[in-house]
């Protein structure tokens, strides 16, 4: 594919970013995107995603927004502990408080300690000890199996509308790796490991890629998703629960498959067809039709996690050409969109939170040669 990218493209994007990023900014935290039509509320996941990218640039705003953000989410935590998937309303007496996620009770954990050490500052994280560890404890609980493996419902996570993923899924496993490898359990985490990647009858590698989720096992009846989820292989690659040679393997299904053209990279692969064992009639609603929205649609913010990937595993050269098509993606059209078309290259939405803070963490990682996460 031709390059078509300015010499200066990555430098452009990267303040552009920055300012998308500000215009997110409240008094509250971080709110999802800006503009008229943003999203105007504290999203756990899209906030520490987001923060934990624009971290690595050292304005002094950003690290404000972060620690509004943590507070924010701490002060609407559940009694048992669940850290909100998002906070409405801030601007009102009562705010609405949506629940009903596991992956932003992980975000919060994670953000934490990120936030204590890019500013070796180990305030925030003593002053809301008891808060993070009532979270961990919500997660711990999550493992039905008493095997290390989180268990959810469906649309509980990033894709909350689609598609029908439950039980064991990807991107859950490697987010908990991440938080058991920050507490240093090398106990558990060899056991998570083993689960999702040997154990023959709990494990999500299937030798080429992570499926994108699996519950029960009924003999020669198993409940498995087995299209490829890009969010939950390159967060498997970064976090390190894929080893070398399984992330190769995951790399080359992207490549081979042309998951990361026109730009990367589309949320998953193939996409869900009316005629498919997978597909739900309520996906219209979702308005999730092949090639569209959250199915198979091209998600910026994954791109970005898609070139940490291939700089965790040292392919320097391909990945400057990724976040030269990232960079293209997110400023030819619509600002820092939120999705957009494989097929006609539409964009759609603009001044996404996660879209510029993962361009921030890519580019800076880039630079460091080193994934800074």
């Amino acid at each position: 594919m031709k390059k078509m990218v300015s010499k200066n493209t990555l430098d452009i994007c990267y303040e552009k970013a920055k300012q998308a990023i500000k215009k997110c900014s409240t008094p509250y935290g971080l709110y999802a995107s800006g503009g008229e039509r943003g999203y105007r509320g504290v999203w756990a996941r899209d906030s520490m995603i987001t923060l934990i990218g624009a971290s690595t640039d050292n304005d002094k705003d950003f690290r404000t927004q972060f620690k509004k953000s943590l507070i924010t989410l701490s002060k609407y935590q559940s009694k048992i502990g669940q850290i909100p998937n998002a906070i409405l309303k801030l601007d009102e007496k009562k705010p609405k408080v949506d629940y009903l996620s596991i992956d932003s009770s992980l975000w919060f954990v994670i953000g934490h300690y990120i936030y204590k050490k890019r500013y070796r500052d180990k305030s925030l994280f003593k002053k809301y000890k008891n808060s993070i560890k009532r979270a961990f404890t919500w997660i711990k609980y999550r493992d039905a199996g008493e095997d290390m493996r989180l268990q959810q419902l469906s649309t509980t996570d990033w894709q909350d509308a689609f598609p029908d993923k439950y039980g064991t899924v990807i991107s859950t496993q490697a987010l908990y790796y991440r938080i058991l490898e920050l507490l240093n359990n090398k106990k558990h985490l060899k056991k998570l490991k083993y689960n999702i990647n040997e154990n023959s009858d709990k494990k999500l590698w299937n030798n080429e890629f992570y499926w994108a989720y699996r519950w029960k096992n009924h003999n020669k009846y198993k409940e498995i998703g087995k299209w490829f989820d890009s969010f939950g292989n390159t967060l498997s690659i970064i976090f390190d629960l894929a080893d070398k040679k399984m992330s190769e393997k995951i790399l080359n299904y992207i490549q081979k498959n042309k998951i990361a053209r026109p730009y990367p990279v589309k949320s998953i692969y193939p996409p869900i067809k009316k005629t498919s064992e997978y597909w739900k009639d309520y996906y219209y609603d979702a308005d999730a039709t092949p090639n569209h929205y959250l199915n198979g649609g091209i998600w910026p913010y994954i791109g970005g996690f898609y070139v940490l990937a291939l700089i965790k595993l040292k392919k320097y050269k391909d990945a400057k050409k990724e976040l030269e098509f990232l960079a293209e993606s997110n400023i030819k059209n619509n600002l820092f969109p939120e999705w957009i078309n494989p097929i006609t290259k539409e964009t759609h939405g603009n001044l996404q939170a996660w879209s510029a803070g993962i361009y921030i963490l890519a580019y800076n990682s880039l630079k460091k040669k080193k994934v800074l996460m």
